[in-house]
């Protein structure tokens, strides 16, 4: 092994045949050391001072080892360094385990094995036939309901990937999976803040290898038709070409499909602009329709017109994703169970976690044996989802709301690595009927090309038929009911403007705790109304004609969907 100048570029650690290019940005002045180990050993077999630098980057070639029998640190001034480009970490296994880099019981890896991806691809799914599903690694199958073999692991997701293509999900949003402190005065669950951006977190891999298991879940997502799409929050003091060559890392490396960012720290327009992140999926957290959807779900005044764009606007343009619920806010079931947040959990005496979370508890805060508050709960749920997915964005449901998961009112579980930030599986034996509606009515979107057209709609038509591809309408047909008191809206998707075989669909939204009519728009001849869908009934299996083709009741607090054929 010997020592020999090496090369300022790339940052980290660049293994060739026969040799290893370690470089690392160190303050000017202070001395640095490379330590190397022999692998899994805690003890520095041999250091070599790192002398040469251009800036503030030390860079040092080491010939004639085998990669894959080492780890290393560095040493600055008399400060252990662990790499925070490194590829890989040892020493992390466990989570939740104390340990010491002082100790050297943190290193990075620099081996990695031969990974056979069997011709795996990003898959590069149509953007309008997306139903992305959010999750956290570790809380979706920690809790012992999930019944995973390999609890709260990448492996333990590959477990339910059954389960998630039986319910409708195409794409899957993963919080972060990289190498995070979880250990702290409060336990870093969710993994925001600083972190090893380019090393998987190997305490999510069931075999102690966050690589293997990463691509292990990434290949069988692929398998099974479902994208990968991970949550990379990257810290304010990262330099932005750091945070597009980690992304570029994992795309290259791990195959994934697209990256949720911070763009108040990621610059966003510089990565869509990068030619090998072309075709990636780059997305963002949008608020504006889930604040008017929820303020509508819960009977607000003055919400039609936002109501209208946000059912009609396609999200994805704009790089975000509709969601009426997220992992930064309450589970839908806490939505409509608490006015209030209750985080007296987290130790922060409360004040932590959003304040305006425009919820309802239908008329109990929290758990109620109230019959006539958890049926109107339930209602509400269903009422939820039917918004979600009757609206032309992408839908993403956050993990465990389709079958009724509760955090006790906790609207920030960023510190509750225990059940309450964990998924409860129970509700999806125990109330099988709401994933069941939710599985239908996923099934019934994929069906109606008109409620996730390829292109947004307009409201003009482009066909011969005169009708537009979509209109609005209310108690009178082609008026909408735009008034500051209105709570009701009924939408007509044309789908004869589109294509002579597409079934058009009527949309009645009532979110007004009275019972309104609504006006039908006349089909052409020969064609009827038929009652597909409804908040009480569900995805009928053999729609039900409806009676009075000019006029339907619809009850308080109630949508419905009819299809014309």
């Amino acid at each position: 092994m010997r020592a020999e100048k090496g090369k300022p570029l790339p940052l980290g650690v660049s293994v060739s045949e026969g040799e290893v290019n370690f470089s690392i940005a160190v303050p000017e002045g202070k001395r640095c050391e490379l330590l190397l180990y022999e692998a899994g050993r805690n003890r520095p077999i041999r250091c070599f001072e790192m002398n040469e630098s251009i800036g503030e980057v030390r860079f040092l070639k080491l010939t004639g080892l085998d990669p894959e029998n080492y780890e290393y640190n560095y040493r600055i001034e008399d400060e252990i360094v662990t790499d925070p480009l490194a590829r890989a970490l040892a020493g992390r296994e466990t989570w939740g385990k104390e340990r010491s880099l002082a100790k050297h019981e943190i290193r990075g890896v620099l081996g990695e094995k031969e990974y056979d991806w069997e011709g795996d691809r990003p898959l590069h799914l149509p953007e309008h036939l997306v139903v992305s599903y959010s999750l956290h690694v570790r809380g979706f199958t920690r809790h012992s309901s999930s019944l995973a073999k390999y609890r709260g692991t990448f492996e333990g997701v590959v477990e339910k990937i059954p389960y998630l293509v039986d319910l409708g999900i195409n794409q899957i949003h993963c919080m972060p999976v990289y190498e995070f402190e979880e250990n702290g005065e409060k336990t870093n669950y969710w993994g925001y803040g600083p972190a090893w951006f380019f090393a998987p977190k190997s305490a999510y891999s069931a075999c102690g290898d966050g690589r293997k298991s990463l691509k292990d879940m990434v290949k069988a997502c692929h398998t099974s038709g479902i994208e990968v799409i991970l949550e990379m929050p990257f810290t304010g003091d990262m330099q932005g070409q750091l945070m597009t060559e980690c992304l570029r890392y994992y795309c290259l490396e791990y195959h994934v499909d697209g990256f949720i960012l911070n763009p108040y720290t990621a610059p966003v327009e510089e990565i869509l602009a990068d030619p090998l992140l072309k075709g990636t999926r780059i997305l963002t957290h949008d608020s504006g329709y889930q604040t008017v959807m929820r303020r509508f779900l819960k009977g607000d005044e003055g919400m039609v017109r936002d109501v209208i764009y946000w059912l009609k606007h396609q999200s994805q343009k704009d790089g975000h994703f509709n969601a009426v619920t997220e992992q930064c806010g309450f589970t839908l079931q806490d939505l409509v169970s608490y006015d209030g947040k209750h985080n007296e959990a987290n130790g922060e005496d409360n004040q932590d976690g959003p304040d305006y979370n425009y919820s309802w508890n239908c008329g109990a805060e929290g758990p109620s044996r109230k019959k006539a508050v958890t049926e109107l709960r339930k209602n509400q749920v269903r009422n939820a989802f039917l918004l979600l997915l009757t609206s032309q964005g992408v839908p993403c449901i956050l993990g465990g709301d389709e079958f009724g998961n509760s955090q006790m009112g906790n609207n920030n579980v960023y510190c509750q690595d225990n059940p309450v930030g964990w998924l409860n599986w129970t509700g999806w034996k125990s109330h099988p009927e709401l994933p069941a509606f939710v599985k239908e009515l996923i099934a019934f979107r994929k069906r109606h090309p008109v409620l996730c057209p390829e292109k947004e709609m307009t409201g003009m038509s482009y066909g011969n038929k005169g009708v537009p591809d979509v209109s609005y309408h209310g108690e009178n047909a082609w008026k909408v009911p735009v008034e500051i008191s209105s709570r009701q809206l009924g939408v007509f998707y044309n789908g004869k403007d589109r294509n002579d075989q597409e079934e058009s669909l009527f949309i009645a939204y009532n979110m007004h705790w009275l019972e309104h009519a609504f006006a039908l728009p006349a089909l052409p001849k020969g064609k009827k109304w038929y009652r597909a869908v409804s908040s009480g009934e569900g995805v009928l299996e053999t729609p039900l004609e409806v009676e009075d083709q000019r006029i339907t009741e619809i009850q308080a607090r109630t949508i419905a969907v009819f299809v014309g054929r």
